[in-house]
């Protein structure tokens, strides 16, 4: 059910939103939120531009969200947001988090622990879940596992592009205090191979991981529709695979990602368990 916040490359996507699980009637506005969240990450993680700059280009986005005439791209797609909220009547308050986490990506600040990590998650993923849990009618109850599982979604990506964004952008989400604490710095991200103390380090993150998928189980069995309920599990189902294949792989080496074989698993498990909670 729930979508990470859009990553930069389209085709490196691991959770694609709008999947033909979800409810139809729902999907022109998950869609007009993704192109919304598209538009300002695309504004944040680009390579042009001072912070200063991407910074103005997403408050006015906000200034959109508040009622000012569109002018570029990025601005239209706040203004189709605005008449897709109006349509379902859900708050803004996602999309103002949304940019509070992008504002905060372009301004590009460490991570210094894993509290820094999940307030991040709290403004970038979690409002993704909740976007879609209310305008598809779900009870709020469901708002702590969908929280987890977002964040959960998150910190897999941040981890398969930790060396990429590292070499690209001076971009780092691995709290550096665990860094610290194993004796590794940021520089080991450059490399072509993980250290034993960075690898020390990502494995803890992965054990945050777990937490988080732990909380985020009951999240299908909480939902109403049948559609966003296989939905939920399939990619909880998908999150677990990457999980254990981040454990095993190394992402300096190569960009740890699921084969279409292992995706077509998941989605028979994630059927499976969203059709024994029927």
């Amino acid at each position: 059910m729930e979508v990470q916040a859009p990553s930069r490359d389209h085709t490196s996507e691991n959770f694609p939103v709008a999947s033909w699980l979800l409810p139809k009637e729902s999907r022109p506005h998950v869609m007009a939120f993704y192109r919304f969240a598209r538009a300002a990450d695309d504004i944040a993680d680009g390579t042009g531009g001072t912070d200063v700059e991407k910074c103005t280009r997403l408050d006015r986005m906000l200034a959109v969200l508040d009622g000012a005439e569109p002018a570029d791209g990025p601005e239209q797609a706040a203004a189709q947001l605005v008449e897709s909220l109006a349509q379902t009547g859900v708050t803004d308050q996602y999309a103002r988090h949304v940019l509070q986490a992008f504002r905060r990506d372009a301004e590009n600040p460490r991570c210094r622990t894993w509290s820094d990590l999940m307030l991040y998650c709290r403004y970038s993923a979690a409002p993704v879940g909740r976007f879609l849990i209310d305008t598809t009618g779900e009870d709020a109850a469901a708002y702590p596992a969908s929280d987890a599982l977002c964040a959960a979604l998150q910190v897999l990506n941040h981890l398969q592009d930790c060396g990429d964004d590292r070499r690209r952008i001076d971009r780092v989400y691995i709290p550096t205090d665990w860094l610290a604490a194993e004796g590794a710095s940021v520089e080991d991200l450059e490399s072509d191979r993980a250290s034993p103390a960075l690898r020390k380090v990502l494995d803890r993150c992965l054990d945050g991981v777990d937490v988080l998928l732990a909380q985020a189980t009951p999240l299908s069995g909480l939902l109403g529709h049948s559609r966003l309920r296989y939905d939920a599990a399939v990619i909880h189902a998908i999150a677990c695979r990457l999980r254990n294949r981040l454990r095993r792989g190394d992402p300096l080496a190569h960009r740890i990602a699921l084969t279409k074989s292992e995706r077509a698993v998941c989605l028979a498990r994630g059927l499976l368990r969203g059709l024994r909670q029927r």
